[in-house]
């Protein structure tokens, strides 16, 4: 059960990634993905990061069994590392294909879930593994907001 608190105590979640081929890397997210670019920042000895609008952000802790469970239905086998991204889009097939065209490995095709979303699992630029989700019903049939991790099985 969540615990109630009289004020947030985080206001934002940033996952930050390190990508040996930061062009690529950001090429790919920014601009296959769409994720909008907030703000660059370079300094000394070529270091350089670029945040990305990613929408809302949650945070899906899953024990081990979860894990392999969300890797079967997605999958049909155990392959995510211990951290895995998920975005929510409008269109799984479409996302896909641009995405793969753009350079992601695809691990798994768009795959119904038994949480009602279309999942697809590939790897992408900087050594991640991502799950592109769209949900299929709205939230007033049934499904939560969110991935479907939320739903009792890992993320969309």
């Amino acid at each position: 059960m969540a615990a109630e608190h009289p004020v947030p105590v985080v206001r934002q979640l940033r996952l930050v990634v390190e990508a040996a081929d930061h062009e690529a890397a950001v090429a790919f997210f920014r601009d296959a993905l769409g994720l909008r670019e907030e703000a660059a920042f370079s300094g000394d000895g070529d270091a350089r990061v670029v945040i990305l609008d990613a929408g809302r952000a949650t945070l899906e802790i899953a024990n081990p069994a979860q894990k392999r469970m969300i890797d079967e239905v997605e999958v049909g086998r155990q392959v995510a590392p211990r951290i895995r991204v998920a975005f929510e889009v409008d269109d799984t097939e479409a996302t896909t294909a641009r995405l793969v065209a753009a350079g992601a490995s695809e691990i798994a095709p768009p795959t119904r879930t038994p949480w009602q979303s279309l999942n697809s699992r590939l790897d992408a630029p900087a050594d991640l593994q991502i799950t592109i989700f769209q949900e299929l019903l709205t939230p007033d049939e049934g499904v939560g907001t969110g991935d479907a991790e939320s739903e009792g099985d890992g993320d969309n």
